[in-house]
């Protein structure tokens, strides 16, 4: 007689998980594994089961979630605090599969109707070609991201749409995202000094919080550049709103291609993960040489120890293709191999957690809206997204920092 599906999963998963499932699993079949009480895991179609089978770990699960063949009950961020819990308290990161599992794979693959290839991958999996961190294959990976839809975005960023960490300067309960956004913006523009008809430029500019915030409050003379065709539109309506026409110019242009530099001041808030490891001195000559001597650069960014410098297979095939992190340490030797001096290094890993925390609280109260708009899948992608990204930062996977620097001047 067969065994229940649930109870064969189980059994063929023990010796990965280090001892009982640490997830309750129920089966499309009806049958149910694991521990009462434990955070419910379903499965819901033979496809789940393919998707794991094929790309074992974290890209086949997040298949299978976004498509809603797996799902869990209750709240996302919880599930994974636990699972993440349970691997470290076991010891279980690097566990690799035995013959006898592998074995037990081919086993739970009959008995699920599981046999065959790989289902398609996902419709919202990013799709880029071309050589790595060529023009045209980063304006396709920028594209994937930014360009989903402005009115998306606003169901989840500040008023402002700063997609960055914020600042938190206080605990008070009428202090929140927006004030946290303001305050990160009024850090940037003191550090470098911003002063009226200063000329700045914004590299990497989202949907302009610090172009529009650097010119309306600190009279800066203010180029934004993005390979966002969204984003500009977004920001050019804004600045008819705000009549700041002549004192913000956004452009569509890469970092490479910047043709009329030097400027006063450079910031850059979290656009260098975007432009990988090899491309990361070219980025850092760009800031160099987009600076006067004396002038100042801020770059926010974020970093990454150990494995998956693009974030990991979920990040890096639905989210954000060909980013690069790594630990800060790297970053500040490739600033100063291009020539410029570091002033300060702020550690704001905490503020990411609860940035991160206020953009998940509101997609949830905006996720009726989010569906609606733009469909369950990638509604899904975008939950997994956040909540994967609030752990990582909450569990120090993952840290970021503003790296404030100079251009010395010359003889100085």
């Amino acid at each position: 007689m067969t065994a229940p599906l649930a109870a064969l999963i189980e059994e063929v998963l023990r010796p990965l998980a280090g001892g009982d499932l640490p997830v309750r699993l129920v089966v499309w079949d009806g049958s149910e594994a694991g521990p009462a009480g434990a955070p419910v895991v379903r499965l819901n179609s033979p496809d789940a089961v393919r998707r794991l089978l094929w790309a074992p770990g974290e890209l086949g699960a997040a298949q299978a979630y976004v498509t809603g063949e797996l799902d869990v009950d209750g709240d996302l961020n919880s599930v994974l605090e636990h699972l993440w819990k349970v691997v470290r308290n076991r010891g279980l990161s690097g566990v690799r599969p035995t013959p006898a599992v592998l074995a037990g794979a081919a086993r739970i693959a009959r008995a699920a109707g599981a046999l065959g290839g790989p289902p398609p991958p996902p419709a919202s999996q990013a799709r880029v070609k071309g050589r790595l961190h060529s023009l045209i294959r980063d304006r396709a990976a920028i594209s994937h991201h930014y360009d989903l839809s402005n009115d998306f975005y606003a169901l989840i960023l500040d008023p402002q749409m700063a997609y960055s960490s914020g600042y938190w300067t206080n605990s008070s309960a009428n202090y929140g995202l927006e004030d946290a956004q303001r305050d990160k913006l009024d850090l940037v523009c003191r550090k470098i000094g911003l002063k009226p008809g200063m000329r700045l430029l914004d590299v990497g500019c989202g949907w302009g919080s610090l172009s529009l915030h650097a010119a309306q409050h600190y009279g800066a003379e203010v180029v934004g550049v993005t390979l966002s065709g969204e984003q500009k539109a977004f920001i050019d309506a804004r600045i008819r709103e705000r009549g700041l026409e002549g004192h913000v110019d956004i452009r569509i242009q890469d970092y490479r291609e910047i043709p009329d530099g030097p400027f006063d001041a450079v910031a850059s808030l979290e656009m260098g993960e975007h432009v990988g490891q090899r491309n990361y001195p070219v980025y850092a000559a760009a800031l160099f040489s987009n600076v006067t001597p004396g002038g100042r650069v801020l770059v926010q960014q974020m970093s990454r120890r150990g494995r998956h410098p693009g974030g990991g297979p979920f990040i890096e095939s639905f989210i954000a293709p060909d980013m690069h992190m790594r630990p800060v340490g790297e970053t500040l030797g490739f600033l100063e191999d291009a020539g410029l001096e570091i002033e300060a290094v702020q550690g704001m890993r905490r503020d990411y957690v609860r940035t991160l925390e206020a953009w998940y609280a509101k997609f949830e109260e905006n996720h009726a809206a989010a569906v609606a708009m733009m469909g369950e899948e990638i509604a899904r992608v975008w939950r997994l997204y956040l909540v994967g990204a609030l752990r990582s930062f909450a569990e120090h996977r993952m840290g970021v920092e503003q790296i404030l620097c100079s251009r010395p001047e010359a003889g100085g």
